[in-house]
């Protein structure tokens, strides 16, 4: 009865093919209009279906790529940066590793600068391996090290140069989709080279902002993007630490068991570094298995420490350091350890949260 039920559904709308019918539909071409009832499957299916597909991305096969770049083709204006973005084998082509975001691999030659401009897309980098370049954000020379999250928002003049004789290479995010779907784009270019070739441990963004707990009294106007240049490595790790510390005094510290993680926070206002863009990092004691779950939205993670691997849709995937992957919207995940195992995170959350499209299900929980 079911089947009879749903094959007069999927027929309800379906009329007998006369010359009249043809005609109308030939009408609809020449002005241009889609009728409802052919179309209302992809326009509207039972559940998210990205034409994104999940795929995982071996640091040990595209950073020599990058390597072979560096030699092959320099830096300067017009490309502006040697940077390889990760395209989705489902999306026809374009650079994008979601519907919404852009991953790349930027790498940068001894003694090079990248020049500066400015863009309206949101940007981030985070450091898998390496130091010695500093980015010059709105003139504030900031340095890049292992492990550290560094911002850019929107429409913040940027560029980079590598003071030292090794290269170095680190993942770029942006929201570069988003904003090209929804036409919101500016560009412009700013200085040859950087504005201030300073070399400081710390920024001057870090210096006012990066004491926990503590906001200066010149700055109590919230601010849409984190005021904080540079999130550093011995913080997360430490957070991360005595997260998993207090799981073993048998405190309520982790969101699994095994499982700390923390969001990277905007401290004007406790919410998002910025405001399309969600960063996190996690990190699973050897062993540990994270609840299969499915994100309205994209997801990106990035193996930073450890060996392990992702189940996406039954389907099991090994990581090592340094390995990117992708997962779409609504595709179940869980994450197993096979050592410590740590992983930098960001996603879209930002984007569905507020647009009130935001839905997680959790294997074994309610709802």
């Amino acid at each position: 009865m079911e089947n009879a039920t749903a094959t007069k559904k999927s027929h309800a709308m379906q009329p007998e093919d006369t010359p009249e019918l043809r005609e109308l539909y030939a009408g609809f071409d020449r002005q241009h209009i889609k009728p409802l009832w052919t179309q209302l499957g992809n326009l509207m299916p039972r559940h998210p279906m990205s034409k994104a597909v999940p795929y995982v991305w071996k640091w040990a096969d595209i950073l020599p790529l990058a390597q072979r770049a560096g030699d092959l083709v320099p830096v300067g204006r017009g490309g502006e940066r040697r940077a390889l973005g990760l395209a989705n084998p489902g999306l026809g082509g374009n650079a994008y590793i979601s519907p919404t975001l852009w991953c790349a691999i930027q790498y940068l030659g001894p003694r090079e600068t990248a020049p500066e401009h400015r863009h309206s897309q949101n940007a981030f980098r985070f450091v898998v391996e390496g130091e010695g370049v500093w980015t010059v954000v709105n003139g504030d020379p900031v340095r890049m090290s292992r492990g550290d999250l560094l911002l850019t928002p929107g429409w913040f003049f940027h560029g980079h140069h590598n003071d030292t004789d090794q290269p170095m290479a680190w993942i770029d995010g942006l929201d570069i989709p988003f904003s090209h779907q929804n036409d919101v784009g500016f560009f412009e270019f700013g200085a040859e080279r950087v504005t201030d070739y300073a070399t400081p441990r710390f920024s001057r963004s870090e210096r006012l902002w990066g004491h926990p707990g503590l906001r200066p009294l010149s700055g109590l106007q919230d601010t849409v993007n984190s005021p904080v240049g540079a999130y550093r490595w011995e913080h997360t790790d430490r957070a991360l630490a005595e997260q998993l510390l207090l799981e073993e005094e048998g405190q309520a510290a982790t969101v699994e068991q095994g499982h700390a993680a923390i969001r990277y926070m905007n401290p004007t206002t406790g919410g998002d570094v910025m405001s399309t863009i969600r960063c996190e990092f996690h990190r699973l004691r050897e062993g540990a298995v994270t609840a299969p779950r499915r994100e309205v939205g994209s997801t990106i993670f990035q193996v930073f420490h450890g060996r392990g691997s992702v189940v996406i849709e039954g389907n099991e995937r090994k990581l090592d350091i340094g390995d990117i992957f992708v997962v779409p919207s609504w595709i179940q995940w869980s994450l197993q350890a096979e050592t410590q195992f740590d992983l930098f995170r960001f996603s879209d959350a930002p984007i569905m949260e507020r647009l009130n499209f935001a839905r997680t299900l959790v294997e074994g929980e309610d709802g």
